[in-house]
């Protein structure tokens, strides 16, 4: 599958169906170059020493459009020959298409391409009066030549008039599809783990002729996970979820290669892309859009991915693969460190006076290493602080702060705090850790022990701890 070169000069044919202006019947009018006339044939010079170009209607001496509703003649008052002058970028392909007929028998009309003043005859086209010939090709520009000459040239006309020859209808000149994508990821980052991102991705046919049977894909990137329903066309044919869908743009998850597919374009099924036309027919292109979220896995890491689109080149003989990739986006992700936190105590039932020790350890499961980690572990009234042992943290009685400092991804420390039993009942307290980075799973940073403190000679049902 080719990728296209640099986006060429897309080759601005003016009026190729010979649509305007609107005429009734049949009518002789300026040329392009007539700017004093009020009414002239956009796009199109002649040869015809009096500029005057010949539009037909449709219907006009029983001859019916080939496209549209209106055709020209080559065959005015003269043997003249139309053109336009192109600019054009060397070494690009020019894909070219007509319709011809003759008007009274069999008439002859070239084709001739080139730089004004030394053009080339490409082809000749003898067709008779009784339908449409159609006729493609190609032309491509050689090297130097920014202009191009684009004419046909009347040869011969049935019965040698000068008058009448050389229907011409249908006229298309231009460069292959080329799509270029555009690739957004919002919010910017640094994000959290656990944050949502939506990607849009905007394909724009900045080339000639459509894109046919435009596939768009992306991978989910590495760290997230694609957020169900998320799936929508946000401008172009057929905007809405994709649930809304009635049939011209497709879009499905594919879990397998873990990535987004859509088919876009107009008359695109849930089997195959469709067709997108140039911007000049459709100038925001079509834009889609998803969702991931961000995996644990992803803290203190960057996400990044490239959206791709394959489809075909169909002005040729045969049909083309081409393939055009986005940009690069990349989100940053901020640090997530899980702290789990277990408590326990060495006794669940004491007496008054009787000493009390607590066992808190804090563990860090990652993914990252945890800074400034602090343990919340104020002891309640009925119980005496005695002493802390702690060898990476220091612990403060009075506010119930055990700093633990920083603190590896697998890590883990341990507070042994031990206090004296002072007031009889059922005495609840709970160590709560938090760091700088986001936890994300806060069920486990939070650890509660009870324990029954009895007088010294019981008078009543024993106190039955619970945790």
């Amino acid at each position: 599958m080719a990728t296209p070169p640099a986006i060429p000069v897309r080759v601005a044919l003016v009026n190729g169906n010979f649509e305007q202006p609107t005429v009734n019947n049949w009518e002789l009018l300026p040329d392009a170059s007539q700017t004093q006339a009020s009414r002239r044939v956009p796009g199109w010079l002649t040869t015809a020493p009096d500029h005057i170009i010949e539009l037909w209607r449709s219907g006009t001496n029983g001859v019916s459009a080939a496209e549209g509703v209106q055709f020209a003649e080559l065959n005015a008052n003269y043997f003249s020959t139309l053109y336009q002058d192109l600019p054009t970028t060397p070494g690009t392909k020019l894909y070219w298409r007509l319709y011809h007929r003759g008007v009274k028998g069999e008439d002859t009309m070239a084709l001739d391409i080139g730089a004004p003043g030394s053009t080339v005859e490409q082809r000749r086209f003898t067709d008779g009066s009784t339908a449409w010939g159609y006729y493609t090709g190609a032309y491509t520009v050689p090297a130097g030549q920014t202009l191009t000459r684009f004419e046909f040239r009347s040869i011969s006309a049935a019965g040698g008039s000068r008058f009448a020859g050389n229907l011409l209808d249908g006229v298309f000149l231009d460069t292959a599809p080329y799509v270029l994508l555009t690739k957004t990821a919002t919010p910017a980052g640094p994000l959290e783990v656990g944050d949502v991102i939506t990607y849009r991705i905007t394909a724009k046919n900045e080339g000639g002729g459509a894109a046919e049977n435009l596939v768009l894909t992306d991978t989910v990137p590495e760290g997230a996970t694609f957020l169900p329903g998320s799936l929508r066309i946000v401008d172009g044919p057929n905007t809405g979820p994709k649930s809304d869908a009635k049939g011209d743009d497709q879009a499905y998850y594919d879990a397998a290669a873990n990535r987004i597919v859509f088919h876009l374009g107009d008359r695109a099924t849930a089997g195959a892309g469709g067709s997108l036309p140039n911007t000049e027919t459709q100038p925001a292109g079509t834009t889609v859009e998803y969702r991931v979220t961000i995996d644990r896995a992803s803290g203190g890491k960057q996400i990044s991915n490239i959206a791709t689109a394959s489809y075909e080149d169909r002005l040729g003989a045969t049909p083309e693969p081409l393939a055009s990739t986005s940009n690069e986006q990349v989100t940053q992700v901020k640090p997530a460190a899980d702290l789990t936190v277990t408590k326990a105590a060495d006794a669940t039932t004491v007496t008054i006076g009787q000493t009390v020790t607590y066992r808190i350890t804090v563990l860090n499961t990652g993914p990252n290493d945890a800074t400034a980690v602090t343990v919340t572990d104020q002891l309640p009234d009925g119980l005496a602080f005695l002493s802390a042992d702690d060898t990476t943290g220091t612990y403060d009685p009075a506010t119930g702060q055990w700093t633990v400092g920083d603190l590896a991804a697998s890590a883990a420390t341990t507070l042994v705090l031990r206090a004296k039993a002072t007031k009889a009942g059922r005495i609840s307290n709970t160590a709560t850790a938090t760091a700088t980075e986001k936890d994300p799973e806060t069920t486990n940073n939070t650890d509660t022990v009870t324990v029954c403190i009895e007088p010294a000679r019981s008078c009543c049902d024993p106190c039955t701890a619970e945790k």
